[in-house]
C-alpha cells in the first residue's frame, strides 16, 4: 500500500485529497459494503460520494453494461442512441418539467456548466445569482459561482456571481428567526439585492447543500424565491446532482420540497443515476434548451454504455421503491444517529432528511468548527469499520452520511453503532 500511495503521491496533484492518515485502495464491493487491498471489509456510508446510489456490483446493472459493452461502447452523439433516447424520455417524465429536453454530459460538474450555458444565452447576461456555502462543480465556471471558499481555487470567472442568504439555516444573521421569519428575511435580502443590479441570468441552488455540509433551508424558500424571480423573468436551477433520484426519502427531486411554485425552469443530475458509471444531465424545457444559436455536440455524453447502467439503475431504483426505503430507513438512522450523538459535547446540530445525513462538530461550547475533531472521528469509524464523508462550509467539521438508498435496518443499526463508538473516542 505503501508504494502504490508512493506512486499516486509521484503523479497524482497535491491538491487531490485522500481520506485517512493511511489511505487505502479499494478493490472491489457488494450491496452496502466494500473490501480493501488487504480484505479487510467496510460498511460503506458514503457511497462514492453519494454515487454509488443503489447498491456496489448491483447484478441488474452489470449485466447491462456488460451486454452493451459487447455489442457497442461508444458513437457520440452525432449518430442516433436508442439507450440514450430512452433513458432521456424517462428522466423528461420524471422531471416535472414541461416539454422537457434533457441534454446528457460526463458529470456534475459538466452539466452546471451547461446549464449556466443556457440560462446565460437565453437572458443575454453573464451575471448569476448563488447561495452562500454552495458548490457546483470544480470547472472554471463552476468554480466562479460556488460559495463555498474551500473549494474556490480562483476569484477570478467569466460570470459575475451575487450570493444570497437562505442556503444554511442554523448559522448567519437569520438563524434565530422562525423558519417562517427566515425565509422572508432570505426573500427581502433577495429583493434588494435584485434592486442593486439588473439582467440577471439565474439563480442556481442546490435544495440540500452537498459539499457545504447537507445544509438546507426550511421546505418553500426557492418557492418563495420563485415568486421574486418571475416577476424579474429570471431562471431558476435546481442543482440535483446530489439531491435527486430520491435520496431526501420524502421526495423524489430535492425542488419538490419547494414545490408550490412549480418545477425549476432548469435541473441539473449526475452521481447516483449512474451508479459508478460517469452520467450526469441538464433537463429544460423546450425554448431554453434549444437557444443555442451554435453547433454543440458530446463526445462522450450520452455514451450508449453510460446510458445502459442509467436505464437498469433507475428501473430497478423504481420498482424496489428506494425512494421509500431511503424515507424508512433513514428516519430510523438520523434518530439512531442523534441518541449516539446525545450528550457528545463536540456535536452542534445532526441534520439531513433521508438517506444524507449530516453531523456538525463544533468546539464544545461554541459555534466554532472543529475540523481536527471530524478528521478524527473519519478515523476511528474505519477503524470500527465504517466509511464516511466529510464537508461543510466551515473548515470542513461535518460528517457526511450517505449510504446506497437499498441500505437495510440492520445495516443502519449497525453503521448507528460503529459511528457511535468512534463519536465517543472524542
Amino acid at each position: 500500500m505503501n508504494d502504490l500511495y508512493d506512486r499516486h503521491r509521484a503523479v497524482i496533484p497535491d491538491w487531490v485529497a485522500l481520506y485517512y492518515r493511511d489511505p487505502i485502495e479499494i478493490t472491489h464491493g457488494e450491496g452496502r459494503h466494500v473490501w480493501d487491498v488487504e480484505g479487510r471489509r467496510y460498511l460503506d456510508f458514503f457511497g462514492g460520494i453519494l454515487t454509488t446510489m443503489t447498491a456496489h456490483a448491483l447484478p441488474e446493472v452489470t449485466k447491462a453494461v456488460a451486454e452493451q459493452a459487447g455489442r457497442i461502447i461508444h458513437s457520440s452523439t452525432l449518430y442516433l442512441n436508442r439507450p440514450m433516447v430512452e433513458l432521456a424520455e424517462r428522466i423528461a417524465g420524471l422531471s416535472g418539467i414541461p416539454d422537457a429536453r434533457v441534454f446528457f454530459t460526463t458529470s456534475g460538474t459538466e452539466a452546471n456548466d451547461t446549464a449556466l450555458l443556457l440560462a446565460t444565452a437565453y437572458r443575454r447576461s453573464n451575471q448569476i445569482l448563488a447561495m452562500r456555502n454552495s458548490y457546483h462543480g470544480r470547472s472554471f465556471s463552476t468554480v466562479g459561482i460556488t460559495g463555498n471558499r474551500a473549494w474556490t481555487p480562483t476569484g477570478l470567472s467569466p460570470l459575475q456571481t451575487l450570493y444570497v442568504h437562505g442556503g444554511v439555516r442554523t448559522r448567519g444573521p437569520y438563524a434565530e428567526f422562525t423558519d417562517e421569519r427566515f425565509t422572508e428575511a432570505c426573500v427581502a435580502d433577495l429583493e434588494d439585492l435584485l434592486g442593486h443590479t439588473r439582467d440577471v441570468a439565474a439563480l442556481i441552488a442546490e435544495p440540500v447543500q452537498g459539499v457545504g455540509g447537507f445544509t438546507s433551508p426550511p421546505d418553500g424558500l426557492y418557492a418563495a424565491f420563485r415568486r421574486v424571480l418571475d416577476r424579474h423573468g429570471i431562471l431558476w436551477i435546481s442543482d440535483e446532482v446530489q439531491t435527486g433520484w430520491g435520496r431526501t426519502g420524502d421526495n423524489f427531486w430535492g425542488w419538490q420540497a419547494h414545490g408550490q411554485a412549480g418545477p425549476p425552469d432548469i435541473l441539473t443530475f449526475a452521481k447516483g443515476i449512474g451508479n459508478g458509471m460517469s452520467v450526469g444531465g441538464v433537463v429544460a424545457r423546450a425554448e431554453i434548451m434549444n437557444c443555442l444559436d451554435a453547433n454543440s455536440i458530446s463526445t462522450f455524453g450520452g455514451s450508449p454504455v453510460t446510458m445502459a447502467a442509467g436505464l437498469a439503475n433507475l428501473s430497478y431504483l423504481l420498482e424496489h421503491d428506494l425512494q421509500g426505503n431511503a424515507r424508512r430507513v433513514g428516519g430510523l438512522l438520523i434518530e439512531r444517529i442523534r441518541a449516539a450523538c446525545a450528550g457528545v459535547a463536540a456535536v452542534r446540530e445532526v441534520r439531513g432528511r433521508g438517506l444524507m445525513i449530516g453531523i456538525e462538530l463544533t468546539e464544545p461550547g461554541t459555534d466554532r468548527a472543529a475540523p481536527d475533531a471530524a478528521g478524527a472521528v473519519l478515523e476511528a469509524a474505519r477503524e470500527h469499520g465504517l466509511l464516511i464523508g466529510k464537508g461543510g462550509g466551515h473548515n470542513t467539521s461535518t460528517l457526511r452520511i450517505a449510504p446506497p438508498l437499498s441500505l437495510t435496518v440492520a445495516e443502519a443499526e449497525e453503521g448507528a453503532a460503529m459511528l457511535e463508538a468512534a463519536l465517543r473516542e472524542l
